[in-house]
């Protein structure tokens, strides 16, 4: 049973801590640029997480694998001037920590100070668990992904969802143990079966948020563009669309440029 949120000034690892510990639900979205950032945060979001996914719906790439740390340091800058009050984590993007923990923790040492994050995330278990490892003991707080991870999606070839055989069930519940005994703040389950997430949230200390994890995780997360309806494409069931931004904004446009054409725009009250 969830007790009375309490009202944070500014939300740490701590707080999410503490938040998993009452039962609150905490809520998360992407956000790539200092308008939106700042229109997210005062909104009451707990965790704004600087996405790769910055590579699909600001540059209009295929996947998240092009973007590279330049451009996430771009991105995660205006964010951070955006922020009063949200926690801000930073996907290191593909590419950036793979290949050993040294890269690794340069990676996280650059958005730390170039961008002023406030934590990093990874995508992977055990395979990089050294490079984590060495991220941490540096002082810089970690976030786990676990599930879907997109960045290696030439080496699953789809998107449908993860862990639903026993073998990879087990394998990301171990994953998901060793990432909060490394000591890993919290983790983001991506498109697993419900159950399964509801069991890692369960025994596991550290928070838990999903996308298309079921409901019995200890939060959510959205991109938000796509919450937004900006974007129309990507429509996988577990996205809730609160908006249709993509229908008003034409509309917007549209009207816009008929006011310029048909000598409306700018009338006498909006010209000095």
């Amino acid at each position: 049973m969830s007790k009375v949120a309490k009202d944070y000034t500014r939300i740490t690892t701590n707080s999410l801590s503490e938040m998993k510990q009452r039962g609150e639900k905490i809520a998360m979205l992407t956000a790539y640029d200092f308008t939106l950032a700042g229109i997210v945060d005062k909104a009451g979001i707990d965790i704004i997480l600087v996405g790769d996914s910055a590579s699909n719906v600001m540059a209009g790439h295929e996947t998240t694998l092009p973007i590279t740390l330049d451009q996430m340091i771009y991105h995660a800058s205006g964010v951070i001037r955006g922020v009063e009050r949200a926690l801000v984590v930073v996907d290191l993007p593909f590419g950036s920590y793979q290949s050993d923990s040294k890269e690794a923790l340069r990676s996280a040492i650059r958005i730390m100070k170039e961008a002023g994050a406030h934590a990093v995330k990874l995508e992977g278990g055990s395979q990089i668990k050294e490079s984590i490892v060495r991220i941490l003991q540096a002082g810089i707080p970690v976030m786990g992904h676990l599930g879907l991870t997109p960045q290696s999606i030439y080496k699953f070839g789809t998107y449908t969802v993860r862990a639903k055989k026993e073998s990879e069930a087990i394998q990301l519940i171990e994953d998901a143990k060793m990432l909060e005994e490394i000591g890993c703040f919290g983790i983001v389950l991506e498109k697993i079966p419900a159950k399964l997430a509801a069991k890692v949230a369960r025994e596991v200390n550290i928070p838990i948020i999903g996308i298309g994890a079921g409901n019995e995780v200890d939060g959510q997360v959205l991109v938000l563009h796509d919450m937004l309806g900006m974007s129309t494409e990507f429509s996988p069931r577990f996205l809730r669309r609160y908006l249709d931004l993509n229908k008003e904004i034409t509309e917007a446009v549209r009207s816009y440029a008929l006011d310029v054409k048909s000598h409306d725009f700018p009338n006498d009250k909006e010209q000095y």
